[in-house]
């Protein structure tokens, strides 16, 4: 199975329809109102409502309080939570849906607190103080090798790019790749080149462990 691709930052169905048409096999939809790619539940709900079945529609959310989560997954269909703040085990697996919990990794102490999450798929970010995701700055990967090794689905993020996500696919063999940032013309606002550029680069790397998304 190829490494699978995770378009995150979706605030448009035009952008939705463009990244599905690409090849991405989940759209990310931010549920955060301090991002510049934060977007109401009606506008999550149209979006969900354009994607077929078989890309994952994933809400991303920092810190929520779980009243809101419910609502979201009501209200919008989303299938799988990504989670960047300080969220429990507990309270990320409540839902009953996948999940997705994100690591900003500074440096390799940084390693210790990945594993306390045992039932989510991982997706390991930068560590830009103050900032949750979506910074654009690349992290050290080899951080990213290791944590494979503990046998949990894996994706990297974090400054990756059309020009150099295939180099980080070879070396890292990741279960899948996000990309925020990296394929937009302005925050929000996807660049469809280098959104099906970005597909193609990730797709020619080394493929990823044939597991279902967040699924253990």
């Amino acid at each position: 199975m190829p490494v699978r691709i995770k378009i995150c930052g979706i605030t448009s169905i035009e952008d939705a329809v463009s990244a599905v048409n690409a090849g991405a096999d989940a759209l990310g939809l931010m549920f955060y109102p301090p991002s510049p790619r934060c977007i109401s539940l009606d506008a999550a709900t149209a979006i969900v409502a354009c994607v077929p079945p078989t890309v994952a529609t994933v809400g991303v959310f920092v810190d929520p309080e779980a009243d809101f989560v419910r609502e979201a997954i009501a209200r919008t269909g989303l299938d799988t939570l990504q989670f960047h703040g300080n969220e429990t085990p507990e309270f990320c697996a409540q839902f009953g849906l996948k999940t997705i919990k994100a690591f900003r990794l500074r440096d390799r102490a940084a390693l210790d607190g990945v594993r306390t999450h045992p039932r989510s798929a991982w997706l390991l970010d930068s560590y830009v103080p103050g900032v949750p995701g979506g910074s654009g700055q690349t992290f050290n990967w080899d951080l990213a090798v290791e944590a494979k090794r503990w046998g949990n689905p894996v994706f990297l993020a974090g400054g990756l790019t059309p020009e150099n996500v295939r180099d980080a696919v070879r070396r890292v063999a990741p279960f899948g790749v996000d990309v925020s940032s990296g394929v937009e013309a302005s925050p929000g606002r996807k660049d469809p080149v280098r959104l099906r550029r970005f597909i193609a680069e990730a797709r020619s790397g080394a493929p990823g462990p044939a597991t279902a998304l967040g699924e253990r």
